[in-house]
């Protein structure tokens, strides 16, 4: 009991800040941790010293978040052919970090899944595709879609400062 709330003390701050990347919301992320670590705890024992046991714990939480957004079929299944490509600018205006990481959770589910996974973690499509039960092309598609919302936010809100001003 007592490796287990070190284990717990010393993986859980890092781990729940991975929940958040996956969640709607903090309480949501609780969830999401205590049912990653529960996993962890249970499964410790097939942990194969293949890399690092940090990875191998991030690979649980990340599954955890997932599964129960694969559970609720959240994913629409797109014509791969009409994908269109939403590149965003760079831009030269500093924007606040927390009202990046509000528009990214503020993204419906599917598409927060597919950016986090693509853009924050670096999978590729294919990869986004196999662990979310998708296409390739409704990931891409999501991401596409996923950019175009935080697009406008950003242009709104830098259209705002600058009527309102520094």
């Amino acid at each position: 009991m007592k490796s287990q709330r070190n284990l717990y003390e010393l993986f859980s701050p890092q781990l729940f800040g991975l929940c958040m990347k996956y969640s709607r919301n903090k309480a949501e992320a609780e969830d999401n941790l205590q049912d990653a670590f529960i996993c962890i705890l249970d499964k410790v024992s097939q942990f194969k010293h293949k890399g690092s046991f940090e990875g191998w714990m991030k690979r649980i939480c990340i599954n955890t978040c997932l599964a129960k957004y694969r559970k609720q079929q959240l994913f629409a299944l797109v014509d791969e052919e009409n994908i269109e490509d939403h590149r965003v600018e760079e831009y030269h205006e500093e924007i606040p970090l927390d009202f990046l990481l509000g528009c990214v959770q503020d993204l419906p589910n599917r598409y927060r899944l597919v950016f986090n996974l693509y853009v924050l973690d670096g999978y590729a499509h294919q990869e986004v595709a196999d662990m979310l039960g998708i296409t390739e092309g409704t990931s891409k598609s999501n991401l596409a879609r996923a950019r175009a919302i935080l697009k406008t936010k950003v242009e709104a809100y830098q259209k705002q400062i600058r009527e309102v001003g520094p």
